[in-house]
């Protein structure tokens, strides 16, 4: 019985020896397996870190990342030859003292046009192709750059990256070309007036006597003529618009009166194709018939600082390409606004444009390829002027549209209030007419 007894207790301990040794090596085992996990972890992260630094060290591109302060937190090498300083003077400074910006006049960017501010308040992504960098040594380098904002898990701003590319050379080579369709625009606009100008005394019965056959190819050259002096002056215009040698003489405008008044003008070309034309005031969706003498609404008064030669020539712009591409139906010119906006727009029932041409119909000659385009002449030049026209006055231009259904163009300018209105007029009255408004001389 008790050598049982121990046979059984040592067979016991035996097992419960082994059981031991076999929990310790599964133990160390798992240990060894979670220690391996957290080395291979470990291992990955330096390699996506080493793989990061190797791309944003290689690409030319310039890569700046900051904090919601506008402390940089990341320089890359990008960014230190374009800017002249390098990451470790930069890393740690407020980026306004590295990342200077100044517009095509030299003049140095406000707060509020910083696409860093811009991006970190709007919490959008912000691109500014104009902009040029003074760098470390004061050279002057053209940039297109990209902000964008970061976000935590709760979409809160943490900081914002920014990608920067020099493009001074690109830019040189465009303000070439500009100049010399500038200067061969303007050359070439003497000798066609003088041909336009024959070709009108050639027509005219007083002048000459020509048989129908003769005239109607006469009519056809001084046609064509026209359309060649517009697309000179269309050139000429861009290339100005370009380098910011477009004329404005901005002075406060009251968009209502001057909107009616002008779809008054334009009536005739939608009547002309059979086409019904209105004016649209408010966001009722009030309509006014400008050519009824008993037509009383009261309306608020949309004020703006703007060039109205100008705007008159966006709107122009704009309202014949909707009488171009609509075959029936209906051109509205609308107003509305609130505090901060005015905004008007030219609306069609026209064919409407596909959603992949959108996004560059205000990129210069770019025209959509369809039918109705083919048939109706054109430069491609329009909307890339209006655009310009508009950010002179830092506004937005933008088109929705909808195949088959027809398009709406739509403008924003920045509204002035009343009183500041009345004040900017009184203002200019008594600079455009200084002796009367100086005080006059008593004789004793």
């Amino acid at each position: 019985m008790n050598n049982t007894f121990l046979v059984t207790g040592g067979i016991m301990f035996g097992v419960v020896l082994v059981l031991l040794l076999v929990i310790t090596l599964l133990a160390g085992h798992s240990s060894k397996k979670r220690r391996t996990k957290r080395e291979h972890l470990s291992s990955s992260l330096q390699g996506e870190k080493l793989k990061s630094d190797i791309i944003l060290s290689s690409i030319e591109d310039g890569v700046i990342l900051i904090d919601t302060q506008g402390i940089i937190q990341l320089f890359n090498p990008g960014a230190e030859h374009i800017t002249g300083w390098t990451a470790k003077e930069a890393v740690g400074l407020d980026y306004r003292l590295v990342i200077k910006l100044v517009d095509d006049k030299g003049v140095e960017y406000t707060e509020q046009h910083s696409p860093f501010v811009k991006a970190l308040g709007q919490k959008t992504v912000v691109r500014d192709n104009d902009a040029t960098l003074v760098s470390r040594s004061n050279k002057r380098v053209a940039l297109n750059i990209s902000i964008s904002p970061l976000f935590d898990n709760q979409k809160n701003v943490t900081g914002a990256v920014g990608i920067f590319r020099d493009v001074s050379q690109e830019r040189s080579e465009e303000r070439q070309r500009a100049e010399f369709i500038s200067t061969a625009s303007h050359e070439m606009r003497t000798p066609v007036a003088a041909i336009e100008g024959y070709l009108a005394l050639a027509t005219n019965d007083k002048v000459c006597k020509i048989d129908s056959k003769a005239r109607g190819y006469l009519e056809k050259a001084h046609a064509s003529t026209q359309h060649l002096g517009q697309l000179f002056q269309d050139l000429l215009t861009s290339a100005k618009a370009e380098d910011g040698r477009l004329s404005s003489h901005p002075q406060v405008v009251e968009l209502g009166q001057f909107l009616e008044q002008l779809t008054d003008d334009l009536r005739f070309a939608a009547q002309k194709k059979g086409l019904g034309m209105e004016f649209v005031m408010g966001s009722s969706g009030q309509t006014i018939d400008a050519s009824a003498s008993n037509a009383k609404l009261v309306k608020p008064f949309y004020y703006v600082y703007a060039d109205p030669d100008r705007i008159r020539e966006v709107i122009t712009n704009l309202f014949d390409n909707a009488v171009k591409y609509t075959d029936s139906g209906t051109v509205s010119i609308g107003l509305t606004g609130n505090d901060d906006v005015v905004q008007f727009y030219i609306r069609d029932t026209g064919a409407g444009i596909p959603p992949e041409d959108i996004s560059h119909l205000f990129q210069k000659f770019y025209r959509v390829d369809n039918s109705a385009t083919r048939t109706v002449g054109g430069t491609g030049l329009g909307l890339f002027i209006s655009r310009k026209i508009i950010e002179l006055y830092d506004g937005r231009i933008w088109v929705e549209s909808e195949v088959g259904k027809g398009s709406t163009f739509f403008v924003n300018l920045p509204r002035l209030d009343a009183q500041k209105a009345q004040t900017m007029q009184a203002q200019a009255t008594a600079q455009a007419s200084p002796l009367a408004s100086a005080t006059p001389i008593v004789k004793p």
